[in-house]
């Protein structure tokens, strides 16, 4: 198992406050990454957008929709994200933060593709650091911490 090197947690929380104050968010104010995404200048689209095969996108959408969530890709000097539309909307606002994370931690591509066209790890560094900044994104520890003392269930929160 991976574990996060010393302070990420603390940085992570911080970086994700700027984030959000960017985007004129307090920390339980709902969290749109889509916004968030093309506020970087970041498009994403939809898996049947991305010019895959027929066979392909049939793989990914129907025969094993949960081996593939998303991507980012570098696209001339920026980033695109490609998106599994056919997942829940939830999971997907989740796989776009993730995503995101990667580009806010300025994760290099390298280490993303790995080597010999070998898809990252997902227990990886870079992948602990995404989902515990993406994770602050969507819903801040203090703001996680307010919504409990509120007695929102999970579904309130999810839905928030």
């Amino acid at each position: 198992m991976v574990k996060l090197r010393h302070g990420f947690k603390a940085e992570a929380k911080r970086i994700a406050l700027a984030e959000r104050r960017d985007l004129g968010l307090g920390v339980l104010d709902p969290f749109n990454p889509y916004a968030h995404a093309e506020s970087w200048g970041i498009e994403v689209f939809d898996l049947d957008q991305s010019g895959c095969t027929p066979e392909a996108f049939q793989h990914f959408s129907v025969t094993r929709p949960k081996v593939f969530s998303a991507m980012l890709l570098p696209y001339g000097t920026g980033h695109v994200i490609v998106e599994n539309n056919n997942h829940d909307p939830l999971r997907r606002r989740s796989t776009i933060a993730h995503e995101m994370s990667h580009v806010i931690l300025e994760h290099p591509f390298e280490i993303l593709l790995g080597t010999d066209n070998a898809c990252r790890s997902s227990a990886s560094e870079v992948e602990v650091e995404a989902a515990e900044l993406s994770g602050e994104l969507l819903i801040p520890s203090d703001g996680a911490l307010a919504m409990a003392k509120r007695g929102w269930t999970d579904q309130q929160v999810a839905d928030h």
